[in-house]
């Protein structure tokens, strides 16, 4: 292993830079790499240690750019070694821990400073010593930013510093930048060749014409604005993969489909009678407190078995999307639940992108995944 020191390269040291690679730890399916490879980076590796989720990534990376493993047994030599990189070449190293030590959805009893979960977030940091890349994006729930005192961010902020790297942290609403969902995430954003880091202003406002606003944004994209050109469905029927039925309607969609012909994943689950006479009895908006007595359930929030409305930002896709009783995933035209697709649509993956295993497994991928445009932000931290 090269004995490279912590600063010694700076940018535009040309001999130790491999300008333009990525390799992303806890990569999932692929979010953050997906972002990435549409911004012109080439990801050389994915690693992770689902195999269903790693099929996903196969699928849309190839074959030779994944590596299934428990990264608390995989060292920063061999993934050197695989990418055919030495000890600082690497332009960036990215990944997300696995967030539910620090998720509000964990219930407090089982959050504690040394999970499993959370102590992985140690083994990003080893990996980071190892490799050391010239820059690094590590990803989180909004939680883990505080979370236990900010013991984790004092971490994060003393391993690195220690190696050379200036770094900050930020939370980042997708919605604020054209995602059409709420979705808050924690970045922590370091670099060792010069970068100046600084958090881009949001782009879009729920009140893009607020007085004061000297440029005014664009209106936050809502979940018609992203969905509202694919197909119809029953619920449990299956869109063939074929061409789309209509064209594109606004820029979002043109975005998400690009240069794509094949509609993919646009799948409708098939409820069960109960389930679908819920979702029947509501209209656009309404969930669980409107049902009719003989439907409603015992406990459960407001959100549960809630419908969405076309003019609304869609909330925090979660793994459990594929469940009307898990939260507000009702259609708003259609009595069924969202389709594969249509969640892809509102995470900010492209259509191009194929989702691979059981409804229920890439329903798990998406909500595990960084939406796949929000990168097109992040990279705008990095200024020269």
């Amino acid at each position: 292993m090269s004995t490279i020191s912590s600063g010694q390269i700076r940018r535009g040291d040309s001999r130790k830079m491999k300008d333009k690679t990525v390799v992303d730890i806890f990569a999932g399916c692929g979010g953050m790499s997906w972002g990435l490879q549409q911004c012109g980076y080439d990801v050389l590796l994915g690693i992770d240690n689902n195999p269903k989720y790693l099929q996903t990534f196969r699928r849309n990376f190839g074959e030779k750019r994944s590596l299934e493993i428990d990264i608390r047994f995989c060292e920063g030599k061999e993934i050197l070694k695989m990418t055919n990189l030495e000890r600082g070449e690497l332009e960036f190293l990215v990944g997300g821990p696995p967030c539910q030590g620090f998720s509000k959805n964990t219930p407090v009893r089982n959050r504690t400073l040394d999970s499993k979960n959370n102590v992985l977030m140690r083994e990003f940091l080893r990996l980071s010593r190892e490799i050391f890349p010239q820059n690094i994006i590590m990803e989180n729930v909004a939680e883990m930013k505080n979370g236990f005192g900010g013991e984790y961010t004092e971490l994060i902020e003393t391993q690195l510093k220690e190696l050379g790297y200036e770094l900050i942290h930020h939370v980042f609403d997708a919605s604020d930048y054209g995602i059409p969902q709420r979705r808050r995430r924690a970045f922590f954003l370091a670099t060792r060749v010069g970068y100046s880091l600084q958090v881009p202003s949001p782009t879009h406002s729920a009140s893009p014409l607020k007085e004061g606003n000297f440029f005014p944004l664009e209106k936050k994209v809502s979940v018609w604005e992203a969905i509202g050109d694919l197909p119809a469905l029953k619920h449990g029927e299956k869109f063939p993969e074929s061409n789309y039925t209509q064209e594109a309607e606004t820029t979002y969609q043109k975005w998400m489909r690009g240069e794509n012909k094949i509609l993919t994943n646009h799948i409708a689950r098939k409820l069960a009678p109960k389930q679908f006479e819920r979702l029947s009895a509501l209209l656009p908006g309404q969930g669980l407190k409107d049902l009719p007595e003989h439907l409603k359930i015992k406990g459960g929030y407001s959100g549960v078995y809630g419908r969405l409305t076309k003019e609304m930002v869609c909330p925090t896709v979660t793994r459990w999307v594929f469940h009307p009783g898990s939260g507000r995933w009702g259609h708003p035209r259609d009595i069924r639940t969202i389709t594969p697709r249509e969640v892809a649509r509102i995470q900010g993956f492209s259509d191009d992108f194929e989702f691979v295993g059981s409804y229920n497994d890439i329903c798990g991928q998406l909500g595990n995944a960084v939406p796949a445009m929000l990168m097109k932000t992040i990279l705008k931290t990095f200024r020269v």
